[in-house]
């Protein structure tokens, strides 16, 4: 065996251990959420929908699941238009201190969620002056949902090229036509696969999460953690956690599949 393809044969294993660390816990979290046992006995002795019929009529479940999703909207718009205008900022014009910018602008998505969470936390309550609530879990996600769409905006712009837009200023257009007509249509799908990723990104997110959100405001994710533990929730919980894994999967697939479209739309003559 050719050394080639020995490396080929140990990185497929070790592409196969990791996805099955992955993708197995997940897998007993939905079966275990149509367990007819409460201590999860193993193979299941029964499936039920009952524990689902629960989840359904939990108020805390509901309103923790709302909550998640305000955030991860109101985090994606905010994210779309800071996102926009710093990619657009930074790859049109050049300036002292551009690509320190730019690094700050990615960092809080490439720093430990701890940490960021504890920098958030200390910037609210020590700095501002802001009580923990709804507004601060909104600000702390928009810092790490723009990089998402300043990204996808920066890779787009960059495979685009300028010339489009030199064309509609040397034609007469001014910037904002120009924006409205040659910039936005080029960045649609782009931003639309930013958005996405923002909002999975958000929902799904409970480390800086904890650090922000003060003890009156509860998000899916946290709800689950609190409730983990208890013995009678514990059935509850993993119907929870399926959903929230479903629901976090789906603008994720859709961010990929719109990535792929326009890299292969970028790519064709």
């Amino acid at each position: 065996m050719t050394v080639d393809r020995r490396l080929r044969a140990v990185l497929t294993a070790l592409t196969a251990v990791v996805l099955v660390l992955v993708y197995v816990p997940l897998a007993l979290v939905m079966v275990n959420s149509f367990n007819v046992s409460r201590t999860f006995v193993w193979p299941p002795p029964g499936l039920t929908l009952h524990w689902w019929k629960v989840a359904f009529h939990s108020e805390g479940a509901r309103h923790a699941l709302l909550v998640s999703i305000e955030v991860a909207l109101l985090a994606t718009a905010v994210a779309l238009v800071l996102g926009t205008l710093a990619g657009l900022g930074l790859r049109r014009t050049r300036f002292f201190g551009r690509h320190a910018v730019s690094l700050l602008i990615i960092l809080p998505i490439a720093l430990p969620g701890i940490v960021t969470g504890i920098a958030l936390n200390n910037a609210f309550r020590t700095m501002l002056g802001i009580d923990l609530g709804f507004f601060t879990i909104v600000v702390a996600h928009a810092t790490f949902c723009i990089v998402t769409v300043f990204n996808n905006v920066q890779a787009r712009l960059q495979r685009a090229g300028p010339s489009l837009e030199q064309a509609s200023a040397d034609l007469g257009a001014g910037p904002f036509t120009t924006f409205r007509l040659v910039t936005f249509p080029m960045l649609r799908s782009a931003l639309l696969a930013g958005a996405l990723l923002a909002f999975g990104l958000s929902f799904d997110e409970i480390v800086v999460t904890t650090f922000t959100a003060g003890p009156q405001v509860q998000t899916l994710p946290i709800w689950i953690f609190q409730n983990l533990f208890r013995p009678n929730q514990a059935p509850v919980v993993n119907v929870v956690a399926a959903t929230l894994v479903l629901l976090s999967a789906v603008p994720i697939y859709l961010a990929q599949r719109l990535s792929g479209d326009v890299v292969r739309s970028t790519a064709s003559p």
